[in-house]
């Protein structure tokens, strides 16, 4: 009897024993971008329409890459030069349209409260919430806005329309008789809490990577349609895309808002999770090329510019691949010493060794038959931007094993 209460003992402690020290420990879980924007200073062209925003409510809806159940959201008065005052901020899951299903409404809280104040220059990040986020799915961020300045942050490029109504309607199921706007303001990101090899991608550019050429509310931008491939690959369904282009950007100066070099820290090295980043800018510092002379002065200053960026990522201990830049045959741009430059920065890129790997979107995107030139179902119709099936190509000419460790 006392063998059998031994036998029984041991073997416990050996259960015991073993389940302690096989279980697989916990990955521990971090913040990762599933979806970003680029601030700016909004254009006076592009503010929004009557009734505008202060004592009214926006709805704004937003594609993301990744899922997750836990979830924060940033907005940013950057640009302001007056408080914002936000009351109430909701976000729910998008049905299209300005519709929302009203069973998955979650409250975004800020410091413990419903409401805000952001000062100027300044974002505020709000507390962690839950909230069942699909992969690829579009949701609807809805703000009562008390009141903001004459100086506006946003994005105008959204290519997705927003939702304005007068007074307080966060919690409506659907807008009706709204003004309608395809701009975004004061939304920044939101990020979510995903398991240790969660990661994303960083895609630094100007209109072309923002969607010029793609189809409003399609959520169809080179940048999202690399998000669609890599989620599809068992390999890289946990990557995410962060979309950090602006149209009319350039890289060596403002143009349309901040330089590239500029605002690189915000948009990408600050950007939680980025394991990689594609830069695909330069074209509209090259645009303003007249000159033999300039064409060599504005390549040498991009070069430079990329091995900066290219440094800054590395030190941060990201991956950087170079976009080669487009063809813009029969564009505005279009002028010899403009394609002097063009060419000499897709040499650098293509053969300097200093990125991590390399892109070759000219050659995808290049009409063979016209050297320099976008292949014609490829172009938007200016010669410069891609059309919707060249957004589509161009994801398709990343190598997803770029992304692959």
């Amino acid at each position: 009897m006392l063998n059998r209460i031994f036998f029984l003992t041991l073997s416990f402690v050996l259960i015991l024993f073993l389940l302690i020290n096989c279980t697989p420990p916990k990955t521990s879980d971090k913040w990762v971008g599933t979806w970003s924007t680029s601030q700016q200073l909004t254009e006076p062209r592009n503010m929004p329409p009557e009734p505008g925003l202060s004592g009214n409510t926006i709805r704004q809806v937003v594609r993301v890459s990744i899922g997750g159940d836990d979830l924060r959201l940033r907005v940013s008065n950057e640009f302001g030069t007056e408080p914002v005052s936000i009351n109430y901020v909701q976000i729910a899951s998008s049905l299209g349209g300005s519709t929302i299903d009203v069973a998955t409404n979650a409250s975004v809280i800020f410091n413990g409260s419903s409401s805000l104040t952001i000062q100027p220059g300044e974002a505020a990040l709000s507390d962690p919430f839950d909230f069942t986020l699909e992969a690829l799915s579009n949701v609807a961020i809805t703000m009562y806005i008390e009141s903001v300045g004459d100086e506006l942050t946003g994005h105008p490029g959204s290519r997705t329309t927003s939702y304005i109504l007068e007074g307080d309607h966060v919690s409506d199921a659907e807008f009706e008789n709204s003004v309608n706007t395809d701009h975004w303001y004061l939304i920044d990101a939101i990020d979510v809490k995903a398991p240790e090899h969660f990661a994303a991608v960083a895609t630094l550019g100007n209109s072309i990577t923002d969607g010029r050429g793609s189809g409003t509310n399609k959520q169809n931008r080179w940048p999202d349609e690399l998000s669609k491939r890599l989620r599809a690959n068992p390999e890289t369904e946990h990557i995410a895309v962060l979309n950090q282009g602006i149209g009319g950007n350039c890289v060596l100066r403002a143009c349309l808002g901040p330089a590239a070099i500029e605002r690189f820290e915000r948009d990408v090295l600050n950007q939680p999770g980025i394991k990689w980043l594609i830069i695909m800018e330069g074209i509209n510092d090259i645009g303003g090329v007249r000159t033999e002379e300039q064409a060599e002065e504005i390549a040498t200053a991009l070069t430079a510019a990329y091995e900066d960026m290219i440094a800054q990522a590395h030190e941060a201990g990201i991956k950087v691949y170079g976009a080669t830049l487009l063809p813009f045959g029969g564009s505005f741009y279009d002028r010899p010493a403009s394609e002097q430059a063009r060419s000499a920065v897709n040499e650098w890129i293509r053969t300097s060794g200093k990125f991590d790997g390399v892109i070759d979107l000219e050659k995808a995107l290049e009409d063979p038959d016209n050297p320099g030139k976008l292949l014609l179902v490829a172009d938007d119709g200016d010669g410069l931007h891609p059309s919707e099936v060249g957004h589509r190509m161009m994801a398709e000419a990343v190598d997803l094993s770029l992304f692959i460790d």
